[in-house]
């Protein structure tokens, strides 16, 4: 079943937003070469539990952090790791999901240690484009596949990168994942009608190469996903509530850049 919030739980959910975007802030000068993937862990579970937030992740289907921590071929669901430093040049995916007095919301950016190459830093602006233009998508009156569609476009047909199928986005309240599921690909005119007061999250994960992933690599750790070609791998999720004047981002960074969807 698919809730509709009121503009009441979209502020409540918005200022548990707030949390997320400001670790996200943190991390932009904690994460560097040479750091322990452990520290991004311990710092965002600070943050988030210094502002009076709490890191829903931890319990999750038995998970034990407030992050996922995935670098370079990992997808998603990476685990923070003690004594995994970070090397000039990686590539790191971090992705939170905070709750504030019950309100819920979801987040994941892109980062890089030190100095990205050309192909990593094309990589990550046209995941982060993609997100952006599937956001542009989330109107009133607009299906799930309008979403979809238009990030698979611009990823797949445009820039040949491997748009990741198994992993998509999907509904945020009361709990994590609520429906309905967001795909990031799709065919427009397809799938469920977007209504106001529908609050999903949009959170492509983009490959240099194909789109599958190996999910036989969790069988080590039991979580983490990575590329099946080895190529790496870029992810950037907002939270945002369908309204009558729009798409409104919930998790933003940055006010200036989003001021269209504030």
């Amino acid at each position: 079943m698919i809730s509709l919030k009121s503009p009441r739980e979209i502020e409540a959910m918005r200022q548990s937003g707030q949390i997320i975007a400001g670790m996200h802030h943190m991390l932009r000068d904690l994460i560097k070469p040479g750091l322990d993937t452990w520290e991004i862990e311990t710092k965002s579970r600070e943050y988030i539990e210094s502002h009076g937030g709490v890191p829903l992740q931890i319990g999750f289907e038995g998970f034990k952090y407030a992050t996922t921590i995935s670098i370079n071929n990992e997808v998603a669901h990476g685990l923070p790791r003690k004594g995994l430093k970070l090397k000039n040049g990686d590539l790191v995916k971090v992705d939170t999901v905070v709750g504030l007095n019950g309100a819920v919301s979801d987040s994941a950016w892109s980062y890089v240690a030190g100095e990205a190459s050309p192909e990593v830093k094309e990589l990550m602006a046209v995941a982060k484009k993609s997100m952006y233009l599937g956001i542009d998508q989330a109107v009133v009156g607009n299906r799930i596949g309008d979403i979809g569609n238009a990030i698979e476009q611009y990823t797949e047909v445009e820039h040949h990168y491997g748009d990741v199928r198994q992993y998509i986005g999907h509904g945020v309240g009361p709990t994590m994942h609520e429906e309905p599921q967001v795909p990031h690909y799709g065919k427009p005119g397809h799938g469920v009608r977007l209504r106001e007061g529908m609050v999903i999250t949009i959170e492509p994960m983009i490959n240099m190469g194909g789109w599958e992933v190996d999910t036989d690599s969790t069988e080590e750790d039991g979580w983490t996903v990575s590329t099946h070609d080895g190529s790496w791998s870029a992810q950037y999720e907002h939270t945002l509530a369908i309204t009558k004047d729009g798409p409104k981002i919930l998790t933003s960074q940055d006010p200036e850049f989003d001021a269209k969807y504030l």
